[in-house]
């Protein structure tokens, strides 16, 4: 199983290529919701992802309805600014889908209230009007996949060239 990116009428391809990227390197489902601000064609939205299409797995609805039509009951995080709490606060399982509204607008407020108790909203200066869509996905699929172990991650790395032989340092550790 895997966590699930919901993108509800993205506006702005560079943000979804993104998106996109951080799900293939996370093992996320990505889920756009139609209507979309761009083709998915659109080279940015490409360039943005660039060679890691084909190590997510992409979804396509053309409505809301629709997607609540194939997961009518989904166990799900509304993230957004008018959210009572934070998403640190929240409890991530395995499976869930993470909400995310438009660059412009966010998610609608009749959605809000319908599922107020699912909100969650990522910590800053009141002055701030919100982050930027990409970095919102980044943040709160992270702690979603730090809760849960990060499972199917690697969580080290070598140098280029070098192996573990190369490190008797680590034996320290």
């Amino acid at each position: 199983m895997a966590f699930h990116i919901v993108l509800l009428e993205p506006e702005i391809p560079q943000n979804t290529g993104n998106i996109a990227r951080t799900c293939a390197a996370t093992g996320a489902c990505l889920h756009l919701i139609e209507p979309l601000g761009f083709s998915l064609d659109d080279r940015y939205l490409k360039r943005a992802g660039l060679d890691y299409w084909h190590l997510m797995k992409l979804h396509v609805h053309p409505s809301m309805e629709a997607f609540l039509t194939q997961f009518p009951e989904p166990r799900w995080h509304l993230c957004t600014t008018k959210a009572p709490r934070s998403y640190t606060s929240a409890t991530f399982r395995d499976g869930d889908f993470l909400l995310f509204g438009r660059e412009t607008r966010g998610l609608p407020e009749d959605l809000l209230r319908k599922h107020y108790d699912a909100c969650i909203r990522i910590p800053m200066r009141p002055q701030a009007r919100s982050l930027n869509l990409s970095n919102s996905v980044a943040i709160v699929l992270y702690e979603a996949l730090r809760q849960t172990g990060f499972p199917d991650l690697t969580d080290s790395g070598t140098l280029t060239g070098r192996g573990e032989e190369d490190h008797p340092w680590l034996d320290y550790i």
